[in-house]
């Protein structure tokens, strides 16, 4: 019995160790790993060990066996230096290598471009030079390349032509010189080479993306850029291709008669070969979709994964490891994604609406910032990967069931106007919801008027005033009249402002059906109306009474949830009986921001006629107000001699904006 027991324990050592062996990878993947990390000074420690299994190691992601590194990702954690040749490049089944955001220098290593498997190369944001190498045709299944903000020179190869699974491309931010190549891919739908020093005509395959992806570099043209000088060259040919190759004719030799004759009856038979496989195979597809299309069906629905459970790479839902040297990650930011629903990112339109084509996984593993937190929930500014940058805003107190949930977006995702800002992408589960909206880096209007008042800022003028209010409005009315729906929440922290401050655009609107009704205070909040009882149940007229007090904080600069606007007689009013009070004592001069007097503005009579149209809108009994269209008209009204668009003019700006934001180029190029 002992002899039998010790066999027993003997095999069931064996096994462990087995097991042990199959779950960690290769010791020389794990020795190339630390070799990099010997070679290549890091400010911050990561704890890798031999000790320890590779696979939870921090920044380190194996496959579903733990068989072998997939991914590693070490964004922003002080490395400094080359990558060393035979480290990184004997992980031969790595899928993505993220070194973002650090200080490595010196050339892309050889190596590094004989991973097959890799399919994502984020290197931007630190100080790699040399040459794009050609060698990076190599990187068969690399879908993303990003290499922005390097000191990277020379042409850009035509290798990269090769590459047919590329969806993303950013070269930006470099020192890139010579004419961009005849990159035809259509697979391709993130690109950009703006800030290098790139010559030429752009090529015609890539015409189709926006001036802001060639953008800063001085000798470039063609559409999307203005038109080219007849001096400009051609885009780079092919390799082995030269000028001289096209148009030889004073060599040609004529062909006899016979043999034209022979091209005519050959090119006849191959049409008509032509033509009778063609509807054969459009009889055997019909055959196919009927036989097959409800059973294909299923299987694809059969198919599907909750896309939140990924928990592959830093900072995502079900991994416990951090993303090292972010401000945090959207995962963190939302934790409990990855539920056992069959959740996913929906986009409002369809997949690539507003220029994207990210998932969730894609979003789970951008790093975040707050950017502010309200009524409806916290906002943050997540960076993916590849350099797209979102709001991703994170709701709370969601009282409605999915399907509600899922016909309300579809609805508020049908809206598109310039002053209003559209939700792209929505993500429901038992734990979160989640909303995409674009990024506008200038900020909102509540920053602009209320931030950090003293020396070394830059007021506001009254004409860029008048254009937000103008803005707000618009927006305001097409959601009214287009749409019968309220805003429900409009302040000025929801009215974000676009580059150069030209136009602003309503966020947050029509959120409020998601929400549990709530009782509240009349007029709690400063913008709210003093009928509304029920933030769940805001009315247009609501809508028109926040937009006054939205005016009259745009005239005072005065802000209505946080001033302390006092009476004659010490008590404290809301900022539209401040302002009633201050005029009824015939002191109308005391209303306006001291801001606008110190720039010496010359437009009081405009000023006036704006707090006219204000106290209108804040009117106590709700018939009173004026409607939205009407605001839209007695504000350009009141700026038509001043510069302001008209509602035509505004009209068709929102059409083209409307036509870029679901990725139809306009009726005729602009320079």
């Amino acid at each position: 019995m002992a002899s039998a027991a010790a066999l027993l324990l003997a095999a069931a050592v064996v096994v462990a160790l087995a097991c042990l062996a199959v779950a960690d990878p290769p010791a020389g993947e794990q020795s190339a790993l630390l070799a990099f990390l010997a070679a290549v000074p890091h400010e911050r420690k990561l704890g890798w060990s031999a000790s320890t299994p590779t696979c939870a190691w921090v920044g380190v992601t194996c496959d579903a066996a733990n068989s072998t590194v997939v991914k590693l990702r070490l964004p922003g954690i002080g490395l400094v230096g080359p990558i060393p040749p035979g480290t990184l490049g004997r992980l031969t089944n790595l899928q993505v290598l993220s070194l973002r955001a650090n200080r490595v220098s010196g050339t892309i290593p050889d190596d590094l471009l004989r991973l097959s498997a890799l399919r994502s190369l984020f290197l931007q944001d630190n100080a790699v030079s040399g040459a794009i190498p050609p060698g990076v045709s190599g990187l068969a299944a690399l879908e993303r390349l990003v290499l922005s903000h390097n000191n990277l020179s020379g042409p850009i190869p035509f290798a990269l032509n090769g590459l047919a699974a590329l969806r993303a491309l950013r070269l930006d931010g470099n020192r890139l010189s010579g004419k961009i190549p005849s990159i035809d891919n259509p697979g391709l739908k993130a690109f950009n080479v703006s800030d290098n020093m790139l010559n030429g005509s752009i090529p015609r395959s890539l015409a189709g993306f926006p001036a802001d992806a060639f953008a800063g570099n001085l000798q470039l043209c063609g559409t999307p850029l203005p038109p080219c000088s007849p001096f400009f060259p051609s885009p780079a040919p092919a390799p082995g291709m030269s000028p001289s190759d096209v148009g030889d004719t004073g060599k040609k030799k004529k062909l006899s008669t016979a043999a034209i004759v022979g091209i005519i009856v050959a090119a006849v038979v191959v049409a008509l070969l032509l033509l009778l496989a063609i509807v054969f195979c459009c009889k055997r597809s019909r055959r196919g979709a009927r036989a097959e299309g409800p059973k294909g069906a299923a299987a694809a629905v059969s198919q599907a994964r909750p896309a939140a459970a990924s928990g592959d790479g830093i900072g995502t839902a079900s991994s416990p490891k951090d993303d090292a040297g972010t401000s945090g990650s959207v995962a963190a930011a939302g934790a409990g994604t990855g539920t056992g629903e069959a959740s996913r990112l929906v986009f409002l339109g369809g997949k690539g609406a507003g220029g994207y084509s990210f998932d969730l996984e894609d979003l789970l593993r951008a790093s975040a910032e707050v950017l502010g937190k309200g009524s409806a929930g916290t906002s943050y500014k997540a960076v993916l990967e590849e350099g797209t940058t979102v709001v991703v805003k994170r709701l709370k107190e969601v009282a409605v069931a999915r399907r509600e949930f899922e016909a309300h977006m579809e609805a508020v995702g049908g809206v598109e106007h310039r002053n209003l800002l559209p939700v792209r992408a929505y993500y429901f589960s038992k734990d979160e919801k989640l909303l995409v909206y674009d990024y506008l880096p200038a900020g909102s209007l509540s920053a602009m008027l209320h931030g950090s008042r003293g020396s070394g800022r830059t007021p506001m003028d009254w004409d860029a005033r008048m254009r937000s209010a103008l803005s707000a409005s618009r927006g305001l009315a097409h959601l009214h009249s287009e749409h019968k729906l309220a805003h429900g929440n409009v302040k000025s922290s929801n009215v974000l402002l676009r580059p150069d401050l030209d136009a602003a655009a309503l966020s947050d609107f029509s959120l409020h059906p998601i929400y549990a009704p709530t009782s509240v205070r009349a007029g709690a909040g400063g913008y709210r109306a003093p009928e509304v009882v029920d933030t769940r149940r805001p009315t247009l007229k609501a809508d028109v009474y926040s937009l006054g007090v939205l005016l009259l904080e745009l005239l005072t600069g005065k802000s209505p949830t946080h001033a302390s606007l006092q009476e004659g007689d010490g008590g404290t009013l809301d900022l539209p009986r401040w302002v009633q009070s201050v005029v009824r004592e015939e002191w109308t001069a005391e209303v306006f921001d001291v801001e606008l007097v110190r720039l010496g503005a010359s437009a009081e009579e405009e000023m006036v006629a704006l707090l006219q149209v204000a106290m209108a809108c804040v009117a106590t009994v709700p018939d009173a107000r004026p409607d939205a269209p009407d605001v839209v008209r007695m504000i350009e009204e009141i700026g038509a001699g001043h510069g302001q668009t008209t509602t035509e003019e505004s009209a068709r700006a929102t059409t083209s904006e409307e036509e870029r934001s679901r990725g139809t180029p306009p009726a005729a190029p602009t320079p």
